[in-house]
């Protein structure tokens, strides 16, 4: 069974006081319906399941009033689960595809409010930020869920020990033994390249096989194309599927903010604006936006009109980039600038997994710093390198102007702290 982060956020949203019906929405084949129906499993005497892509049937249930003991009752008869109140979840998977089931979830929160619902979808935020549904605002909790961190896969390789002890070493940055180190950077190369889809994992940890690894991410990238067809207009879609196409063409430019004329010579901001929100929405692609000034609150100082846009996980990045597994994992003969992208990358989706908003700080395009984050210290900028040559300009001119508490520099070095930045390796992200 893999392990995720997410049932300790299902655990607290069962025994909260406040508990509404909880919406996870995501990107396809991420392993919500897996992670919900394991948590149901282990919490629940039952699971009442209704998948509302799988069965069409479903929907006629809503069609009549959106009464909540009547929806029950005809729930329980249909799969015949005798459902409880307090000892059933009642699983709604792929909500997307019936609008009234959506709906309901309101009626529940406000007159039944003693069962206990979840409910999935892959594209929830489409839909919500279309309007397409008649969305239960302020009646429901969300969760956001992405592909598996790389803590997620460690654990999953079975080195939960490890884990323990980068813990440990990033509590007060002492270095790791060179062993350890060593045996950590080659599971953070081999994650660049398999990702975080489950699938992709499993068949990594069944059978070390690379081209199935490959196979799995192909079929994943296709099933996000075939979603933009049945979901975005044709026009948006041959959008949508260039904007995701170029993301890596993007990464690698000298300046890596995203540029429209990357994806097509003519394209202009207003025309490709719908298909880039759509990536954004469906969680296929994560926006990192400027700002100008590293101040509290650093959103006041948002350029909007300015962002990057990474993949949402960099296992697909890799495979997207046809770069040779064994060559990123033994790190040879891959040039700097494909080291930092797949870096930059994969920090991007570490931070997005913990909830982070993702930010970058330019100024006057003299100086550069990766990410910006905010916590209760302050203002903390985090650079990454993606070897042990850590000499930044922009680093230095962003601490000189702003004298942030401390900084960070994510690298292929060993634990440290000292004049003021902390050095973290590349496979500790997960613990900061």
């Amino acid at each position: 069974m893999m392990r995720r982060n997410i049932t300790n956020d299902l655990k607290k949203w069962k025994n909260s006081s406040f508990r509404k019906p909880l919406i996870v929405y995501g990107a396809r084949q991420i392993g919500k319906t897996y992670s919900i129906l394991e948590f149901g499993k282990q919490e629940y005497a039952n699971v009442l399941y209704c998948n509302f892509e799988d069965n069409a049937e479903l929907a006629a249930i809503f069609e009549q009033n959106l009464n909540p003991e009547r929806i029950v009752k005809s729930l329980s008869a249909m799969f015949s689960v005798q459902v409880s109140p307090r000892n059933t979840l009642i699983f709604f998977d792929e909500i997307q595809a019936c609008e009234r089931a959506l709906t309901s979830l309101k009626y529940f929160n406000e007159t039944a409010n003693d069962y206990h619902i979840i409910a999935a979808g892959s594209l929830l935020g489409l839909a919500v930020n279309r309007g397409r549904f008649s969305f239960p605002v302020g009646k429901v909790d969300m969760l956001n869920m992405y592909p598996m961190n790389f803590e997620e896969f460690l654990s999953a390789m079975g080195n939960d020990l490890l884990i323990d002890r980068i813990k440990e070493c990033c509590k007060d940055y002492s270095p790791m033994e060179l062993p350890l180190h060593t045996k950590a950077m080659e599971l953070y190369r081999t994650y660049l390249v398999v990702g975080g889809y489950p699938d992709a994992v499993n068949r990594f940890v069944q059978t070390g096989d690379f081209n199935l690894v490959r196979a799995a991410q192909a079929t994943i990238s296709n099933a996000y194309i075939a979603d933009m067809t049945k979901y975005a207009t044709p026009s948006d879609t041959v959008k949508s599927i260039a904007v995701y196409n170029s993301i890596y063409s993007q990464l690698a430019k000298e300046t890596t903010k995203f540029q429209y004329s990357v994806v097509d010579k003519k394209a202009r901001s207003k025309s490709y604006e719908m298909a880039l929100e759509w990536l954004k929405a469906a969680n296929v692609v994560l926006p990192s936006v400027k700002i100008t000034e590293g101040k509290m609150p650093i959103n006041l100082y948002e350029e909007q009109s300015t962002f990057k846009i990474y993949y949402s996980d960099v296992g697909l990045f890799s495979m997207k980039s046809n770069m040779p597994a064994e060559k990123v994992i033994q790190n040879i003969d891959l040039s700097d600038k494909a080291r930092g992208t797949l870096a930059e990358c994969y920090v991007a989706n570490e931070l997005t997994s913990k909830g982070i908003p993702l930010h970058y700080w330019e100024s006057q395009n003299s100086a550069e710093v990766d990410f910006i984050l905010q916590n209760d210290d302050g203002v903390i900028p985090l650079e990454v390198k993606s070897s042990e040559n850590v000499r930044s300009k922009s680093l230095k001119t962003y601490t000189d102007k702003y004298n942030p508490p401390y900084a960070i520099r994510i690298s292929s070095r060993n634990f440290g702290f000292e004049n003021g930045i902390k050095s973290t390796p590349l496979y500790a992200i997960f613990c900061l």
